[in-house]
């Protein structure tokens, strides 16, 4: 077993030993995901600790999302304990971008496309390949995107 599985396993038996209603649903619901991605394919798998991660933070965005919407829609319950677990997520996955680091990562990405010709809004494919591997995890998708953006507009 992995050891970020494990780790959520054991975070999980405490949980119900502290009666932690929150914290142990929102743990079984993202086991019950790593699991169904191992058994995912034509093969039963064990998933790598960065398997598991990309799952934890494919659960924390299904989290944001359901509370904006929840929000939307009027339920500031659902959005507050939408958010709540988010919370709980966020504690396994990595130290998220600052602002100011990401706009740094992709001023220099959007330098390098500039040197290979590129410019201008159709520059975007080209920053993203170069920015993407150096973020992936750190910072969300959306984010990266209206980052470059606003860089590659002036």
């Amino acid at each position: 077993m992995t050891t970020l599985k494990s780790k959520l396993q054991a975070d999980l038996n405490s949980a119900i030993k502290e009666r932690d209603e929150l914290r142990s649903s929102t743990l079984r619901l993202t086991l019950a995901a790593i699991q169904k991605e191992e058994v995912a394919g034509t093969s039963k798998r064990e998933l790598s600790d960065d398997e598991v991660q990309k799952v934890i933070a494919k659960e924390a965005k299904k989290r944001r999302e359901a509370a904006e919407a929840f929000a939307q829609g009027g339920r500031a319950e659902s959005a507050e304990r939408e958010k709540a677990e988010g919370v709980v997520l966020a504690e396994y996955l990595p130290k998220q971008l600052s602002d100011d680091e990401l706009q740094q990562i992709v001023a220099q990405a959007v330098e390098e496309a500039k040197a290979a010709g590129a410019e201008g809004p159709r520059a975007m494919g080209q920053v993203m390949k170069i920015v993407n591997p150096k973020v992936a995890g750190l910072a969300e998708g959306g984010r990266v995107a209206g980052v470059v953006k606003k860089l590659l507009a002036g």
